[in-house]
């Protein structure tokens, strides 16, 4: 097995005490940086939300991975940035006013992550202006996620998504939102540029945004 290999595997199956040195190995060894990163980590955690929409793996095993892959890309990024690779674009993601959940956007992010993009994570219980002033704080960001886990929420997720579309903001800012009580026909009514089930969906989507 190829040190790649070891790495997707590692990853894969959330072997979070070996993943960091597995990637020093590679890199030991002269793999390039770019190349552990997408066939070793983004690969393995496009395994993983496969298996994750065909139910063959639940949240806690997609969290272990996630977190499995964070870990390798802490150890990553410094070789990363020396041979100037960035990611495919920033994301900003945040659960909305009046709604405090967490884990499902968590672990959007980390699956964001894991498809490549830079992800700001503004936590939770986010007003429309405080997502315009990250906006304006990182004027490249290619997307910005909307999280509500509450239906009483779901109201300002619609105003957020106004306020985003109505503000004077450079570039094209795509909109995408999910959490339990959302669905496609809520998402079109408000304006949403796009609707995700789960975290994997919602990684797969971003890349389609960006594409």
């Amino acid at each position: 097995m190829s040190k790649i290999e070891e790495i997707s595997a590692a990853v894969e199956t959330g072997k979070m005490k070996i993943v960091a040195g597995l990637v020093e190995a590679a890199l030991a060894e002269g793999i390039k940086a770019e190349e552990i990163l997408n066939k070793g980590m983004i690969g393995a955690m496009g395994t993983v939300g496969e298996k994750f929409k065909n139910g063959e793996l639940y949240v806690p095993e997609m969290l272990i991975a996630a977190r499995t892959m964070k870990k390798g890309i802490e150890v990553l990024t410094p070789a990363l940035k020396s041979s100037g690779v960035e990611p495919i674009g920033k994301f900003i993601i945040g659960t909305v006013e009046g709604d405090l959940h967490d884990i499902g956007k968590n672990l959007v992010g980390m699956m964001i992550e894991g498809a490549g993009f830079e992800v700001i994570d503004l936590g939770v219980e986010v007003s429309s202006g405080k997502f315009i002033e990250a906006l304006k704080e990182n004027p490249d960001v290619k997307i910005v996620g909307l999280s509500s886990l509450l239906t009483i929420t779901m109201p300002a997720m619609k105003e957020t998504v106004k306020a985003i579309k109505a503000s004077d903001l450079p570039g094209d800012v795509k909109i995408i939102v999910g959490g339990a009580p959302v669905t496609q026909n809520f998402a079109d009514e408000i304006g949403a540029d796009g609707y995700s089930v789960d975290a994997a969906s919602a990684a797969v989507l971003a890349k389609s945004l960006v594409a």
